[in-house]
Order: C-alpha cells, then structure tokens, then sequence
C-alpha cells in the first residue's frame, strides 16, 4: 500500500514541477501561453510587489504559514524514513564453523519456505516474505487454503515442520513466523 502511495505521489509532483518548470521556460523563450495562465511574457515575474506584501499587516498569516510550512516538512520527513526503511530482508547470516560465514539469499530461502508450505496438504498456494533485522528474522507466510483444509491442522504442520526445517537448516533458532490464511473462492455445491 504505501509503495503504490509513494509512487502516486513522487508521480503527481513530478508532473506538477514539469508542466510548472515547463510552462515558464516556455513563456520564457517566446512561446504565447494560452490568456488566462499567469505569466503572459517573458518579462512577467512569479510573484509581485503586491502579491508578496498583500498579507503581511494580517495577524493570522505569519503563524498560519509556518504552521502549513511545519506540517509540509513533517510530512516529507515520513515520507522519506518511510522510503529508507527496508521492509525487506535480502540476506541472512548463516554460521558454517570455524568463524566463517556465509549469506543466504532471502528470495532463496522465501522460494523454500514457499514450495516446502504449498507441499501440506490443505495448502493451495503460499508466498513468503522475509522482514525484519538480520538478528530477528520474521517469516510473513500469506496462505491460500484448499476448501476442505482444517486451519489449526495447516498451522501446526507449518509451525512443527516447515518452520522446524527452517530453522535447522539455517541455524537461526530465532527465526519466527506470521502466518496469514485466505480460503479459495468457490461456488457453492448443490445439493439435491
């Protein structure tokens, strides 16, 4: 969700800044804009004498426009620790002895997880996301379940074989896990 979010919204300003930049190189260069946009010609200014003065007797204005200003830069702010944190886990360090290490994948070790989960029986299909920090690792496991699937039966395989394997196979006793589960849509059965 907040991917789609930063995308819209890095693609709206960025339409916003070039048709802006544009218009006004354009009318700078000579280009006749259509008569009601804002600058005519190339000599027009962004802002006037009185378009800058207009409010600055106003009491209200100077804490109205640093409040705006404050909510603007809050709001970049998120955005941009928003985009730095990383939601996924790319790698995962494997201790193999004697001080050596080595890194497993994380789209290796989802792709296992996945097709290891979509072999029990009552699971359709399963993707697997791998979050969190290195040292806590969080298998996200979203689950399709087969219509005659028993839920608590799903998990407790997940739980005691799938996520057992992984952990063994990684050495990361720490490894923990989400599990969501989504049933297959069906028709209902007739019943004659």
């Amino acid at each position: 969700m907040l991917r789609t979010v930063n995308r819209v919204l890095l693609a709206l300003a960025g339409l916003v800044l070039i048709a802006l930049g544009g218009s006004v190189l354009a009318v700078g260069y000579g280009v006749r804009p259509p008569h009601w946009w804002v600058h005519q010609s190339e000599h027009d200014v962004l802002l006037t004498a009185g378009e800058r003065t207009r409010w600055r007797e106003a009491g209200w204005w100077w804490p109205v426009l640093i409040a705006a200003l404050a909510v603007l830069l809050l709001l970049a702010l998120w955005w941009l620790a928003a985009g730095l944190r990383r939601r996924h886990l790319s790698a995962l360090p494997l201790d193999v002895g004697h001080g050596d290490s080595a890194h497993l994948r994380g789209p290796a070790l989802e792709g296992v997880l996945a097709a290891h989960t979509e072999r029990l029986d009552g699971v359709e299909r399963a993707r697997v996301r791998l979050r969190g920090r290195t040292g806590a690792p969080v298998a996200h496991l979203h689950l399709t379940l087969a219509p005659d699937a028993a839920p608590l039966l799903v998990q407790h395989h997940v739980v005691t074989e799938t996520l057992r394997t992984a952990k063994e196979a990684t050495g990361h006793e720490d490894l923990r896990a989400e599990i969501w589960m989504n049933g297959v849509p069906h028709g209902a059965e007739r019943v004659r």
